[in-house]
C-alpha cells in the first residue's frame, strides 16, 4: 500500500475514532467501542494477555484449531478462499491455512492498514505461492471482496470470540452482512466463547499482572495521543464484572475523582465513580449460538469443543 494511501487511511480511522468518542461520551452511561482498544500498543498488549495464565480463550481456540484440523478440512472441502474478519496478528489464519486442503487464497480485512500488512505478510511467508489478498475495511460493514477470487468456495473465519463483543443485534446484523458478502453456499468458521464460572471469566479479563488494566486504559492514552483530548488516565481504573442476566463480562473504566475531559471542543464531565464502558464480551450457550445462526440464515453444520468445554469452534453453512 502506498504512502498516500496509508495516509488517507489513518486520517479516515482518526476522524472516526473522534466521531465514535463524540458520540459514546455525550451518551447518558458513557461508552467507547472496543475496536479503539487495538492500536498498536494496544495490540502490543492484547498480545501478551493472550499469553497470561488467566486468559484462556486464545491458547484454548488455537488448541482446538490444531486438534481438529482434520476434521475442520474436511468439512470445509478442497480450494476455499479463507475470508478472516479481523486477522489480528494472522497466527490464527496461518494455522487455519496450514490444515486446509489446497486453499485457493487469504483475504484478511481489517481497518488498520499497517497491522492488516503484518497478518498479510506472516501468512504469505508461511504459505509461500498462496494468493494473499489484504481489504483494507471496517469488516463491521459492507465491503467488495477481491474480484481475483474468481469462483473459489468462500470460507469466512471470524476466530477469537469477536462475535462476544457485539450486542445480540449487532452480531445478528454481523453474521447477515457475512453471509451476503460471502455469498451463497458459503461457510463461516466461527470462535464463540462459552458461559462458565464468573470466576473463571472475570480473573480472565483483570488479571493479577495487571496487563488487561493496561490495555483498557491505553484507551485514554490513544484518544489524547490521537483525538487531542486531555484525560489524566491516572485517574480511572479497570474493572472487568461478570453481568449474569446479560451472560457477558463488561470492562469498564471507572473515574477515581470528579473530573472533566476535553475533546474537540466539548467538555465532558465524570463524577467519581462514574465509568465508560469499553467493552462487552457475550459468553454463549450453544442453544444460544444455534439460534443467533439461523436467525441470521446461517444453518450450523458442526461443533467443535475442548475437553473442559471453555471454547467453541463453530462451523455454519448459508
Amino acid at each position: 500500500m502506498s504512502g498516500a494511501l496509508l495516509r488517507d487511511a489513518a486520517e479516515a480511522q482518526r476522524a472516526a475514532l473522534v466521531a465514535d468518542a463524540l458520540a459514546g461520551l455525550s451518551a447518558p452511561r458513557k461508552t467507547l467501542p472496543c475496536k479503539w482498544l487495538y492500536d498498536a500498543e494496544g495490540a502490543r498488549l492484547f498480545e501478551a494477555i493472550t499469553r497470561l495464565p488467566e486468559y484462556y480463550p486464545t491458547r484454548t481456540e488455537t488448541r482446538i484449531l490444531t486438534d481438529q484440523a482434520a476434521a475442520i478440512a474436511d468439512a470445509v472441502g478442497p480450494g476455499a478462499a479463507v475470508i478472516e474478519f479481523g486477522p489480528g496478528d494472522g497466527a490464527k489464519g496461518a494455522l487455519l491455512l496450514q490444515g486446509l486442503h489446497a486453499p485457493a487464497a487469504y483475504v484478511p480485512v481489517d481497518i488498520a492498514p499497517e497491522w492488516l500488512e503484518a497478518a498479510a505478510a506472516r501468512v504469505a511467508q508461511a504459505r509461500p505461492g498462496l494468493a494473499v489478498l489484504p481489504v483494507v475495511a471496517d469488516f463491521t460493514e459492507a465491503f467488495a471482496l477481491p474480484r481475483r477470487l474468481g469462483a473459489a468456495p468462500r470460507l469466512g473465519f471470524f476466530p477469537g470470540s469477536t462475535i462476544g463483543n457485539f450486542e445480540p443485534a449487532e452480531a445478528s446484523a454481523f453474521l447477515r452482512r457475512a453471509r451476503s458478502t460471502l455469498g451463497a453456499g458459503a461457510r463461516l468458521l466461527l470462535g464463540a466463547d462459552l458461559v462458565k464460572d464468573a470466576a473463571v471469566l472475570e480473573a480472565a479479563y483483570d488479571d493479577a499482572a495487571g496487563v488487561t488494566a493496561a490495555f483498557d486504559l491505553n484507551l485514554l492514552h490513544r484518544l489524547n495521543r490521537e483525538a487531542g483530548a486531555d484525560f489524566d488516565p491516572a485517574g480511572f481504573r479497570h474493572r472487568a464484572v461478570w453481568n449474569p442476566a446479560l451472560e457477558r463480562i463488561e470492562m469498564h473504566l471507572v473515574a477515581q475523582r470528579p473530573q472533566q475531559v476535553h475533546l474537540a471542543g466539548r467538555v465532558f464531565r465524570f463524577a467519581a465513580g462514574e465509568t465508560i464502558h469499553t467493552e462487552s464480551s457475550h459468553k454463549y450457550r450453544p442453544e444460544r449460538l444455534r439460534a443467533l445462526a439461523a436467525a441470521a440464515g446461517w444453518r450450523a453444520d458442526r461443533m467443535w469443543t475442548d475437553p473442559s468445554q471453555l471454547f467453541s469452534v463453530w462451523l455454519l453453512q448459508a
